[in-house]
């Protein structure tokens, strides 16, 4: 439980206050030991530097500084022929010290390869290696980067290796939070009539505030579905900092008071409560393997529609009571729940994102800038145009070229706008039809 803890929110700030004396990751703890596969790697890299065989580049002060000590180094190596001979069958030791170690090659590969049935064997035998406690050997770039992986085939840090608790926990933590924000939309149901008494307007205006509530859950799930892609961003992030937002806006929602700001409002917690709608797939597929996803996503779906469809119950009984207000007021109270929840119990599952601080957290334990993750050297040179383009455009552009997502895309958009239109905005718009 204190694992799930330390990588909520919750924990992370309770490691910000502290200085990361409490909640402490393993490379943090005094008893941590580089892994031997490291070590070979580092030392292999090390003895060719000396040999002038390969570099390696990092940050610049530190890059400065290890290659002025390497450089050293040769100079003090290189006096005479036989210490040079020396170096080699230094070299060819660690080398072969290293193979031994090399058990098992990188699963980072595989979360790349597209949905196929190629992607599924290959996630079949990785499931039969996470049995098993094999040493991951560190891959080597060219210029002398030794990539953060894995430790074991069987690492607890490794979102597909968390506990069945832990990922039963979680899955059931993003259900309920998509039944929630789902629920908030149709909530508002009941309270049309009231809506339009109070303010003067008609019962199609009036309906706004559920049309626009659906179209910007829309709108914000381009924003914050590739968003939660970026590694150094995360899915945690976009998930709390959102809901924050979303939970702070339901206040002045349920107790506005001219029409204007109500749509305003309910606009906006459309646009933040989005991430329920696009990222809970993506959580999923980092602890789930591709054969078992489908069976997330059955009760996630389950909840996104069951959400709409006991909103306007919850909601009918509140308003006949206490008026049109109180459903909004109910938003406020099932967000108040789950915020709790979301900031204590949900932990960041992106594997990248997590490699991401791993390596940073052993650059300052051993402190050698070689140590590095892949996401780093892949996003240190983009711009922030390029992550735009790469995290907005490039999605759509795939979904045009591929007809059947395209297909999927429009087809779900049109079956949602069928729904909405007969089960939402004709029983408003023409009560009599519910008597025929």
């Amino acid at each position: 439980m204190l694992d799930i803890i330390r990588e909520a929110p919750l924990g992370q700030a309770i490691r910000f206050l502290t200085q990361n004396r409490l909640l402490q990751y393993p490379e943090e703890k005094p008893d941590f030991k580089l892994p031997e596969a490291y070590v070979a790697q580092l030392e292999i890299h090390e003895k060719q530097s000396n040999n002038g065989h390969a570099s390696f580049s990092s940050a610049p002060g530190e890059a400065s500084m290890a290659r002025n000590n390497n450089i050293s180094r040769v100079r003090s190596e290189s006096q005479s022929e036989s210490q040079s001979e020396s170096q080699s069958e230094s070299l060819q030791r660690y080398a072969t010290n290293f193979e031994s170690l090399r058990t098992v090659t990188t699963a980072r590969s595989v979360h790349t390869i597209p949905y196929s049935s190629e992607r599924v064997k290959a996630e079949k035998e990785l499931e039969i290696e996470r049995t098993k406690s094999l040493p991951i050997a560190p891959q080597k770039t060219s210029d002398g980067i030794v990539l953060v992986d894995w430790y074991t085939t069987d690492d607890p840090e490794n979102p597909h290796n968390w506990s069945s608790f832990k990922k039963i926990l979680i899955t059931t933590i993003i259900c309920v939070y998509t039944f929630i924000v789902y629920s908030a939309s149709s909530i508002y149901a009941p309270s049309v009539e009231g809506v339009s008494e109070h303010f003067g307007v008609s019962i199609i205006a009036a309906e706004l505030g559920l049309a626009l509530f659906v179209l910007w859950y829309g709108v914000g799930g381009v924003v914050f579905g590739p968003l939660s892609e970026i590694p150094i961003v995360g899915r945690n992030p976009v998930y709390y900092v959102t809901f924050i937002i979303y939970f702070g806006i339901s206040f002045p929602t349920a107790v506005v008071g001219n029409f204007g700001g109500l749509l305003v409002l309910r606009s906006l917690q459309g646009f933040f409560g989005s991430p329920a709608l696009t990222n809970g797939g993506g959580t999923f597929a980092d602890m789930y393997d591709l054969i078992y996803v489908p069976y997330q996503l059955s009760f996630w779906v389950y909840c996104a529609w069951g959400g709409p469809a006991i909103g306007p119950l919850i909601g009918g009984f509140a308003t006949m009571f206490k008026g049109w207000r109180w459903p909004l007021w109910e938003i406020v109270w099932m967000n108040s729940f789950m915020l709790v929840v979301i900031l204590c119990f949900l932990p960041e599952t992106s594997a990248a994102n997590l490699l991401m601080r791993r390596a940073k957290r052993l650059r300052k334990r051993v402190g050698d800038p070689r140590l590095q993750s892949q996401s780093e050297i892949d996003q240190r040179h983009l711009t922030a145009s390029e992550i735009l383009v790469g995290a907005l455009v490039r999605p759509i552009e795939i979904m045009i070229k591929d007809p059947a997502i395209l297909f999927v895309n429009i087809y779900t958009a049109f079956f949602y706008g069928v729904y909405y239109t007969f089960f939402e905005v004709f029983p408003l718009v023409f009560p009599p039809l519910l008597w025929l």
